[in-house]
């Protein structure tokens, strides 16, 4: 027996190309902050990941964690950026790539507060560089502003991870339902068969 072809009458799939213009404004939001987010992360990792040994010396001068840690963090975070941007930007198990992603943010706010709290003058280091720096020549308010709207973007993308060109619309896709339910055979080929 033959399975029936889809006609243009059937309910279209969600990843297809025709549905796109069906999404409700959450999804084209989601997919906004999600590309925000992942290429800014990504961004930052990649400036960070050619010069290890400046990110490290960043990471050492909030003295915040203990010095080999701090070398640890220092690299590995750009490696993390990197991986977390890139998921973001494809849409690939999003809601943990948000989820990482605002946790960066908040750690990077932690991080600046703590160094503006304690007088500590010093170029965040968050798009490479960092170093001692004149107390007139920080941007700490500025810097924790821009985190704090990238952790929102983050916070919105983990409520709502579904947008449209997200690799998870097909790594997670119903199964159509053409073809995981099978036709009930007809008593007329039932005898047929036997």
């Amino acid at each position: 027996m033959s399975r029936r072809s889809p006609s243009y009458t059937d309910p279209v799939s969600d990843t297809s190309a025709i549905s796109l213009h069906r999404r409700p404004w959450q999804e084209w939001a989601t997919l906004a902050a999600r590309l925000i987010l992942g290429v800014t992360v990504l961004v930052a990792g990649l400036l960070k990941v050619t010069r290890l040994d400046a990110s490290v010396q960043s990471v050492r001068l909030y003295q915040i964690l203990p010095w080999d840690v701090a070398g640890f963090v220092g690299i590995a975070l750009p490696i993390l950026e990197i991986v977390v941007g890139l998921l973001l930007i494809t849409g690939t198990f999003t809601r943990l790539a948000a989820i990482a992603g605002s946790a960066l943010m908040l750690a990077f706010i932690i991080g600046i507060a703590s160094v503006w709290a304690r007088g500590i003058s010093i170029d965040c280091g968050c798009f490479g560089g960092g170093g001692a720096i004149e107390a007139s020549l920080t941007a700490y308010p500025l810097e924790i502003l821009r985190d704090t709207g990238l952790l929102l973007t983050g916070a919105w993308t983990v409520w709502r991870p579904r947008a449209p060109f997200a690799v998870d619309n097909w790594l997670f896709a119903p199964l159509d339902p053409m073809v995981s339910e099978p036709e009930p055979i007809a008593e007329d080929d039932k005898e047929s068969t036997r």
